[in-house]
C-alpha cells in the first residue's frame, strides 16, 4: 500500500517567551515562531511558510534577523544550546550554519543580535555563567567570549555601527529593560519605571516619563503613598525609526516620540492602544496585554506588536499620524489566537469548520478552507471540551460547571441548553446528529439531540474516563477507553457492554476506530500503540522515548497518525508493519493533547498544550492529495435569530431612509449652490454696473475738456457695455448647463453604481467559486510538479555539495602547499643573510688586522681600496634593502593569497546559487588554477633577482678575498 505523509499547510497561533519574536522580512511579510516552526506570513495574500525547527530541540529562545534582512537567527534550548542560521532569499530557507558554545556548557541563547554587516553574530547564553560569545558565523568561528553580569538577567543587547571601547553606564537605581541605537553615539533606554534615558557619549543628555503628569494624577487618584511597581508602565520594547522611536508605554499602549527642534530632546507625539475586545464578557483583559516586541517594515510605514498574551497587531503611520483629534487603535495582523493549552478540538461534516476551546476561556471556530477564523467568544469559565454537529450549526462546549449546546449564529455563538454535566472533559455528538455523548468522570451520558432527555447513562469504568471516546460509523456502538486499562464496546440503543478489552499495567488515554469499526487503536501511558481487534490485543508498537498522547485514522483507512508527548506527528502505514516504521514531523513544541482528521480525509489537525493550532495536508508518496471517494458540497447556510434578522431589516430601512435624506440632501446642496453662484453673479454684475457708472460720471467731467473724444469713448463704453452684459448671459447659461448636466451625470452614475455593484457581485460569485475549482486543481498539479523538483533539486544539490567538499579540500591542500613553500624560502633566504652578516664582520676583523701589517707606501692604494670597500658596503646596504623589499613583495603575495583566499569564499556562494551548473563549476576552477599558475609566474622573476643578489654577495666576496691576498 503507498505510503501517506502530511505536510504543514497552515498554523494558527503565537508562541510567547521567545525573544524578539517577530520580525519583518520585507514590506509585506513578517516571521514570527508557532510551535516549532518559524512561520513567514504575508499580510496581503495571507499565506504561510515554514521553517521548521530542530529535531527533538526543547523548544526556541530568540530571534535575530540580519541588517540587509537575509539570514535569520534561531536559538532553541537543549541539552547543548544551538544557534541556526538560515538564507531567507530561498523559499525553503536554506539552512546555512549551525552555532554552538563549543567546549563552553551552554543550554541557551537567552537574545542574539547581527553585526551591521551581517557577517558577525553575538549571542547571550543564559545563567548562571551568561557568557557572551561572538562569532564570525559563515567561518562557525567564536572570535572572542566574555562573562557580562553577575547580578541578574539580561533582557537585550545590541550592537552599534562601529564597535569601540567605551566606558561602563551604571544605572543602580533603574531597571532598564529595553534599549535602541538611534545613531553611532545616541542610544535610548526603557526603563520598568516608565522612564526613558537618552545617553551620547555615555553621558545622560535626556529623559522623560512615557506618561504625561496629569496621568500619573489619574492613575495614582487621591492616594498619598506612591504608586506600586506592578502599575507603572513597563516600557518593555523599543524600535527606532527616521523621525524618532516607537515604544511600549505599560498595558495595551504604544507611544510614537519625535524629534525635536531642540537638541537632543523628543516629544510624544501620538498614543496607539489595543482596542477593547467585544467577543469578551471582560473586555478589559484585551488592554491589560503588554507589548513584549516592536517591529517596522524597511519602508517604516507599518508598526507591528506583539503582546504576552500571543496576539499579534499592526497599524499603518500614515494613517496614525492623519487621525488627529482621535485615538488611534491597533489592528489584528491575521487573527485572534488562544493564549492558553487548548483542550478541545472538533470538526463537522456538512461545512469546512473546526472548533477549538482552550483554558483561556474562548471557544473559535475557524474555517480550513479559507484559513480564516470564523467566530470566537469568550466565556467566565475555563472550557475542557468541544463538538460540532455534523451540520456545522450547533456547538457543544463542556465547561468547569456545567455544558451548553449553542447556535453558531452569523456573528455570535449563543446558548440554546445547559445540562448539569460538570467537568466535562470529553463530548462527541453521533454521525447522524441526533444524540450526542458527555463524559462526566467515569460515566458517559447519553443525551437526545432532539429532546435533551437522558436517554442512557453507560458506568463500567472504575477510573475515569479519558479524553478521547470514539462512535462507529452507523452510531450503533460507542468505544471508550479509561485511565483504568479497559476498552469497552456499548449499544448506543441499549446501553448494554457488549466487549471489553482489559489491561490493568496501563492507563489508556485515546482511542480511535477504523473505517469498519471492528478494529480499535488505543495509547496509553506505557508509551505504545496498541491494536485491537476481536477484542484482544492483535499487535503493539513502542513509541521509543516519546510517549503517546493522540490517535487518529483516516476515513478511507488508509493510514494512521499519532501525536506524542514532544509534540511531534508520526504517520505510520495501516495495516501496521511488524518493525517500527514510520514518518516523524517536528510541528508542536508541547504534548500535542488533541488530533482530528477531515471528513474528505485531505487534513489532519493537531492540536498542543503551546496554544497553536496547525493544519496538515495528507498527500501520498508523489506528492498529491488524497483521492476523495466522492466530491463534498459544503453547505453555505448560516443561523439567525427572528430578532437578529428584525434588526438587520430595520437597520437595513434605516440604510434606505439614510440614503434617501442623503439625495434630498444633496439636492440641497445643489440648490445651495446654485444659490451662492447666482448671488456671486449679482454681486459681480453690481460691482461691473458701479464701474460702469463711476465712468460715466468721469466721463461727464471730461466732456468740458475733451468734447472731440466723447463719441469715441461713449461709442467704446456701449460696446463695454455689450460685451459685458453678453458674457453675464453666457455665464449665467453656462453655470446652469453645467449644473444640470452634473445633476444628471450624478443620477446616471448612482443608477451605473447599482448595476455595476449587482453585476459585480455576480460575477465575484461567479469567479470566486471558478477560483477555488482551479486553484485546488492547480495546487494538486503544482504540488506533484513541486515534489518532483524537490527530488531533482536533492540529488542536484547532493552532487554540488560533494564537488564543493573535494573543491575545498583541493584548496586546503595547495593553501598547505603554498604556505610550506614560502615557509621554506622564507628560512632559506634568512640564513644566507645570516651568513652574510657573519661573513661581513669577519671581513671587518681582517682589514683591520692588515692596515697595521700594510706599508706606508701602499696606504694611498689602500685608501683607494677602503673607497671601495664603501661603495661595496652601499652597494650591500641597497642589496639588503632589495632583500627587505623582496621580503615585503612576499609578504604582499602571502596578502594576496589571503585575499584570493576571500575570493575563493565569495565564489563558494556563488556556487550554492548556480545548484546545478557544474561546467561552470569546472570553469571556475581553471581560471582559479590559471591565477594561482599566475601567482607562480609572478614569484618566478622575484626568485631571479634573488638568484642575481645572490652572485653579486659572491662578486663581494670574492673581491674581499683578493683585497686579502693583495695586502697578505
Amino acid at each position: 500500500m503507498a505510503a501517506v505523509a502530511v505536510q504543514s499547510h497552515f498554523i494558527f497561533g503565537v508562541r510567547t517567551g521567545v525573544t524578539n519574536n517577530l520580525l519583518f522580512f520585507d514590506e509585506q511579510t513578517v516571521i514570527f515562531p508557532c510551535g516549532n516552526n518559524c512561520v513567514r506570513y504575508n499580510i496581503d495574500q495571507g499565506c504561510q511558510k515554514f521553517i521548521p525547527g530542530t529535531e527533538r530541540s526543547r523548544a526556541m529562545q530568540a530571534l535575530a534577523i540580519s541588517a540587509n534582512r537575509r539570514y535569520l537567527a534561531v536559538s532553541e534550548r537543549g541539552d547543548k544550546a544551538t544557534i541556526t542560521v538560515y538564507d531567507l532569499q530561498y523559499e525553503q530557507s536554506r539552512k546555512r550554519k549551525v552555532l554552538t558554545g563549543g567546549e563552553v556548557p551552554v543550554h541557551e541563547f537567552v537574545c542574539m543580535a547581527f553585526s551591521p554587516d551581517s557577517k558577525y553574530l553575538i549571542g547571550q547564553a543564559g545563567g548562571p555563567e551568561w557568557t557572551l560569545f561572538y562569532w564570525v558565523w559563515e567561518k562557525h568561528k567564536v572570535m572572542a567570549t566574555v562573562k557580562t553580569t553577575n547580578t541578574g538577567p539580561i533582557s537585550q543587547f545590541s550592537i552599534n555601527i562601529t564597535l569601540k571601547q567605551s566606558s561602563l553606564i551604571k544605572l543602580d537605581t533603574q531597571n532598564v529593560l529595553s534599549h535602541a541605537w538611534m545613531s553611532e553615539e545616541r542610544l535610548i533606554a526603557g526603563t520598568a519605571a516608565g522612564r526613558l534615558l537618552v545617553f551620547e557619549s555615555d553621558d545622560l543628555r535626556w529623559e522623560t516619563s512615557v506618561t504625561s503628569k496629569s496621568e500619573r494624577r489619574e492613575q495614582e487618584g487621591t492616594r498619598e503613598t506612591p504608586p506600586e511597581p506592578a502599575l507603572l508602565p513597563r516600557i518593555t520594547a523599543i524600535v527606532a525609526y527616521s523621525k524618532g522611536f516607537a515604544c511600549s508605554a505599560g498595558p495595551g499602549t504604544v507611544c510614537l516620540f519625535e524629534k525635536t527642534e531642540e537638541k537632543d530632546s523628543y516629544r510624544k507625539t501620538r498614543e496607539i492602544r489595543i482596542p477593547a475586545d467585544l467577543c469578551t464578557n471582560e473586555p478589559g483583559q484585551a488592554e491589560q496585554q503588554e507589548v513584549s516586541t516592536l517591529c517596522l517594515n524597511p519602508s517604516e510605514e507599518t508598526l507591528a506588536a506583539s503582546t504576552n498574551r500571543g496576539q499579534l497587531y499592526h497599524i499603518s503611520l500614515f494613517t496614525a499620524e492623519m487621525s488627529k483629534g482621535e485615538q488611534a487603535q491597533f489592528e489584528f495582523l491575521s487573527h485572534s489566537f488562544h493564549s492558553g493549552v487548548i483542550t478541545g478540538l472538533s470538526v463537522c461534516i456538512r461545512k469546512p469548520l473546526i472548533a477549538t476551546c482552550s483554558l483561556d476561556n474562548s471557544v473559535r471556530i475557524w474555517n480550513f478552507e479559507t484559513n480564516a477564523l470564523e467566530l470566537y467568544k469568550e466565556f467566565q469559565e475555563e472550557s475542557y471540551s468541544v463538538a460540532l454537529h455534523p451540520s456545522g450549526l450547533f456547538l457543544l462546549v463542556g465547561f468547569s460547571d456545567k455544558m451548553r449546546l449553542m447556535n453558531l449564529l452569523i456573528d455570535d455563538i449563543r446558548t440554546v441548553k445547559e445540562f448539569t454535566v460538570r467537568g466535562c472533559r470529553e463530548c462527541a455528538f453521533s454521525q447522524g446528529g441526533h444524540m450526542f455523548a458527555a463524559v462526566n468522570g467515569n460515566v458517559i451520558h447519553i443525551y437526545s439531540a432532539t429532546t435533551f432527555d437522558n436517554i442512557l447513562n453507560l458506568k463500567g469504568h472504575n477510573r475515569k474516563v479519558s479524553n478521547d471516546a470514539a462512535l462507529s460509523r452507523n452510531d450503533s456502538r460507542v468505544v471508550s477507553c479509561g485511565l483504568d486499562g479497559a476498552v469497552y464496546e456499548w449499544n448506543a440503543l441499549s446501553g448494554k457492554r457488549e466487549s471489553e478489552s482489559v489491561l490493568k499495567s496501563c492507563g489508556y488515554i485515546a482511542v480511535a476506530l477504523s473505517p469498519d469499526s471492528k478494529t480499535a487503536f488505543v495509547v496509553g501511558n506505557d508509551c505504545t500503540l496498541k491494536e485491537i481487534q476481536d477484542w484482544q490485543i492483535l499487535r503493539e508498537m513502542a513509541s521509543n522515548d516519546a510517549p503517546y498522547t493522540a490517535v487518529a485514522m483516516t476515513h478511507s483507512g488508509r493510514a494512521l497518525f499519532t501525536g506524542t508527548a514532544i509534540g511531534t506527528v508520526r504517520a505510520i502505514k495501516y495495516p501496521l508493519p511488524l518493525k517500527k516504521d514510520w514518518i516523524e514531523y517536528q510541528g508542536h513544541s508541547a504534548p500535542i493533547t488533541k488530533m482530528a482528521i477531515t471528513f474528505d480525509d485531505q487534513y489532519l489537525l493537531s492540536a498542543s498544550e503551546d496554544g497553536c493550532l496547525l493544519i496538515w495536508k495528507i498527500i501520498d508518496k508523489e506528492g498529491r492529495g488524497l483521492k476523495r471517494d466522492k466530491e463534498i458540497i459544503y453547505a453555505e447556510e448560516i443561523l439567525i435569530t427572528k430578532s437578529d434578522l428584525e434588526e438587520k431589516n430595520h437597520f437595513m430601512l434605516e440604510l434606505k431612509t439614510r440614503v434617501k435624506e442623503l439625495k434630498v440632501e444633496n439636492e440641497y446642496q445643489l440648490r445651495v449652490k446654485d444659490m451662492n453662484y447666482n448671488e456671486k453673479i449679482k454681486e459681480l454684475s453690481e460691482k461691473f454696473i458701479q464701474q460702469i457708472e463711476s465712468l460715466k460720471t468721469k466721463n461727464q467731467m471730461l466732456k468740458t475738456e475733451k468734447e472731440k473724444q466723447e463719441v469715441s469713448h461713449q461709442e467704446a463704453l456701449n460696446e463695454v457695455m455689450e460685451k459685458h452684459s453678453k458674457e453675464l448671459q453666457d455665464l449665467e447659461s453656462t453655470n446652469n448647463q453645467k449644473l444640470m448636466l452634473e445633476y444628471e451625470k450624478h443620477q446616471e452614475l448612482q443608477l451605473k453604481s447599482q448595476r455595476m455593484q449587482e453585476s459585480y457581485e455576480e460575477k465575484l460569485q461567479e469567479l470566486e467559486v471558478a477560483r477555488h475549482r482551479a486553484l485546488e486543481d492547480m495546487q494538486q498539479l503544482y504540488e506533484a510538479k513541486l515534489q518532483e523538483k524537490e527530488q531533482v533539486l536533492g540529488q542536484c544539490q547532493d552532487k554540488s555539495w560533494q564537488q564543493v567538499r573535494e573543491f575545498e579540500e583541493m584548496k586546503k591542500q595547495m593553501e598547505e602547499d603554498g604556505d610550506l613553500e614560502l615557509q621554506d624560502i622564507s628560512i632559506h633566504y634568512e640564513r644566507e643573510l645570516h651568513e652574510k652578516k657573519e661573513a661581513n664582520l669577519r671581513l671587518k676583523g681582517e682589514k683591520g688586522l692588515m692596515e697595521n701589517k700594510v706599508c706606508g707606501s701602499l696606504q694611498e692604494e689602500m685608501s683607494k681600496r677602503n673607497q671601495e670597500i664603501k661603495k661595496l658596503k652601499v652597494d650591500q646596504q641597497k642589496l639588503q634593502a632589495v632583500i627587505k623589499s623582496l621580503e615585503k613583495d612576499i609578504m604582499a603575495l602571502k596578502r594576496e593569497i589571503q585575499e584570493r583566499d576571500e575570493t575563493i569564499q565569495d565564489k563558494e556562494k556563488r556556487i550554492y546559487d548556480l545548484k546545478n551548473k557544474n561546467q561552470e563549476l569546472e570553469k571556475f576552477k581553471f581560471v582559479l588554477d590559471y591565477k594561482i599558475k599566475d601567482l607562480k609566474t609572478q614569484i618566478e622573476p622575484r626568485e631571479n633577482e634573488i638568484k642575481e643578489m645572490k652572485e653579486q654577495i659572491q662578486e663581494v666576496g670574492s673581491m674581499d678575498t683578493v683585497l686579502k691576498g693583495y695586502c697578505g
